[in-house]
């Protein structure tokens, strides 16, 4: 059984995604394999996977055989062919948030060129991680770990290869207690899961007990196994690749670490706001470092997308890496002012440097500081009118970040991951359970749950999706769910057990028709009517629509007679009415909600829901826009859901109307 597709995961089959790609496949009894440009990889094999340099919208085969291997196949097929494939829960969430995760978690920046030393004795690195910091410098040189070069006689090899197993099996023990503590970020807990991944492939492992059964000792053998699955991934055209390498000589490290039985250095000592400096630090080692107490990272190897760039930019610190033997150059430096904007280094500097830099840290802090005031404001207008501003998120792990950011409610919970994550459809318990779980949560603040917003572009395991032209025009959302009672009912059954919580509503996403509304108020009538012979407590809930079609604005008069609440998907809704797909590069400057068609189809929609008296708010990432949110004020929206990382600002703006008498 074999079928071909375009891959869509988000920047290829880099580590995180080749994880889980290989976790998905290793469910499976039947052998898989993975083919691109005619060379093929085993599926259940993540180095073999990432060697393989599986880039977005490249063709691949997925081939399997075996007792399910019609079952492998289709589930692989969706997995590579869903954008939000591999990503943690926040960032699937921020997946369609461009100016947000713009302003809180750019991009990865784009390696530098050579470091060099600058006229006035500046390093220059690669830019990793915004921001600038100054403070005392903690040098983190570990030993390095040389070959032993011990050559076994016959009857030594058995034990060795058992010392060696042995050694592999401590460090994922190792890796499994981290992955199991309640302090890691999801990213950072990302990372670590990729690492255990390379750490128990049997690329790494097999390539070293090939060596120990030809006579070399296991450390030795580690080693060079490491260094020469290293140098393939530095070898393959793809910088996200290319990063691994230091991720599989991070594996080795510890592993030979085991073999000695020897701790590496510790970071737990790190003063508060010191700058780390260090010729190399694995993953393993930062992921687990009080990263709160560290200013700063300085490194010699690492580039914009290795993972200590992505621990740094995720905990918010500045990060210079890259700058090979001149990280030696800060061996014995006391202090350092770092500059991840522009990846500079200054060891020991001046009075007008560090006055410069304390300047600079202290205006960062200062906005900073301003933004977190607004965390417990209930912003208002002038005439008293509150403005929910709420969160976007698709997970339960995202609600932590969501209330630390002040989040009032939730205005769009995706449930589609929730059904992405099982190999099976998720049952009425387990989805009543999260949406209670959710609805605790937030209480008393709504929360928003969209029902299931699924198709071509968002398969799922258990549903059967027709191949399609453009999936974005066909069977998804609502539409499926009309289609698919079996499935619809058994989230509008656990979305009213959860409704006894007071706080849960509810909205249908894709609609284009007053039907679809009409029709799915018969199945919650069937749903209630079910659980209340069944004697399972339950409650109704308001019931809005996503305002996303053309169609769905030209009728939103008659749409607010029907429904309670109106909720923009700005996403969407600027792609059917510019007719350019979000996510064609080439049209990407018709995809502006700013454009007077599109706030013109929001202000018809406002319009329609304020004549009705029902609630408007705003879904879409633009409702985090500080430039659009007083258009969207004026024109009657009360209620505004973005990722969490831009509620503080959107507060502010809120703020800033009232002081102007807005």
């Amino acid at each position: 059984m074999e079928r071909s597709t375009i891959v869509r995961v988000h920047e290829g089959l880099h580590a995180r995604p080749a994880t889980r790609f290989v976790k998905l496949a290793k469910s499976f009894e039947s052998d898989v394999e993975i083919v691109k440009d005619g060379k093929a990889a085993s599926a259940k094999s993540s180095v073999k996977l990432m060697l393989l340099g599986v880039k977005e919208d490249q063709e691949v085969t997925v081939r399997a055989t075996g007792a399910d291997a019609i079952e492998a196949v289709e589930a692989l097929i969706g997995y590579l062919e869903n954008p939000l494939s591999g990503l943690d829960g926040d960032a699937a969430a921020q997946s369609d948030a461009a100016p947000a995760v713009a302003e809180s978690a750019p991009a990865a920046p784009v390696d530098a060129p050579e470091p060099a030393a600058m006229a006035d004795g500046t390093l220059r690195g690669i830019a990793a991680s915004e921001g600038v910091a100054i403070g005392p410098a903690f040098t983190h040189f570990p030993p390095e770990i040389r070959a032993e070069g011990r050559e076994l006689a016959a009857g030594e090899i058995p034990a060795e290869i058992e010392r060696l197993r042995k050694a592999i099996a401590a460090v994922q023990r190792r890796m499994d207690k981290a992955l199991a503590e309640n302090s890691l970020s999801a990213g950072d807990r990302g990372i670590i899961a990729a690492l255990k991944d390379i750490a128990a492939d049997e690329t790494l492992t097999g390539e070293a007990e090939t060596l120990v059964v030809r006579g070399v000792d296991a450390v030795s053998a580690v080693i060079s196994a490491t260094s020469k699955i290293a140098s393939e991934f530095g070898g393959v055209d793809d910088r996200y690749l290319n990063a691994r390498a230091d991720d599989v000589h991070a594996v080795g490290r510890q592993i030979c670490l085991a073999l000695l039985g020897q701790d590496d250095v510790s970071l737990e000592n790190i003063p508060q706001g010191a700058i780390l400096i260090a010729d190399d630090i694995g993953a393993w080692d930062l992921a687990r470092a009080p990263l709160k107490r560290i200013g700063g990272v300085v490194c010699g190897h690492g580039g914009a997308t290795s993972h200590i760039a992505i621990i740094a930019r995720s905990h918010g610190i500045p990060a210079v890496l890259g700058l090979g033997e001149r990280v030696n150059a800060l061996r014995e430096a006391r202090e350092v002012a770092l500059d991840g904007d522009a990846g500079h280094v200054i060891a020991d500097p001046d009075d007008a440097v560090r006055a410069d830099f304390a300047r600079r840290v202290g205006e960062a802090a200062k906005e900073r500081n301003a933004l977190t005031a607004f965390r417990d404001v209930t912003p208002k207008l002038a005439d008293g009118t509150v403005i929910e501003v709420a969160a976007n998120i698709g997970s339960l792990e995202e609600i932590d970040a969501a209330l630390e950011a002040g989040a009032m409610g939730v205005g769009l919970f995706r449930t589609e991951l929730l059904f992405m994550r099982h190999m099976h459809l998720p049952s009425e318990d387990m989805q009543a359970e999260t949406y209670s779980a959710l609805a605790r949560a937030f209480a008393p603040h709504p929360v928003i749950v969209r029902t299931l917003d699924i198709g071509g572009d968002k398969p799922i395991a258990g549903i059967e999706f027709p191949e399609e032209e453009n999936p974005f025009l066909g069977w998804r959302g609502i539409r499926m769910c009309l289609d698919r009672p079996d499935i619809f009912k058994r989230q509008l059954r656990a979305l009213l057990r959860a409704a006894v919580h007071g706080n849960v509503k509810v909205m249908l996403p894709m609609v284009s028709e007053m039907d679809e509304v009409r029709r799915t108020k018969v199945l919650i009538a069937e749903c209630a009517a079910e659980l209340n012979a069944e004697g399972v407590p339950h409650a109704m809930f308001p019931l809005g629509v996503m305002i996303e079609t053309p169609a769905a604005v030209l009728i939103a008069p008659a749409l607010a007679r029907e429904v309670d609440f109106f909720s923009i998907g700005t996403n969407d809704l600027t792609q059917y009415v510019m007719a350019a797909d979000r996510l064609n590069p080439t049209v990407a400057k018709l995809n502006d909600v700013a454009n007077p068609a599109v706030m013109s189809a929001i202000e018809m929609t406002a319009r329609a829901g304020v004549e009705a008296g029902i609630m408007v708010g705003m879904c879409g990432e633009a409702a985090g826009r500080p430039d659009l949110i007083p258009a969207f004020i004026r024109m009657g929206l009360t209620e505004l859901s973005m990722s969490p990382a831009s509620i503080p600002r959107a507060k502010k703006v809120i703020a800033d109307l009232k002081a102007a008498g807005g």
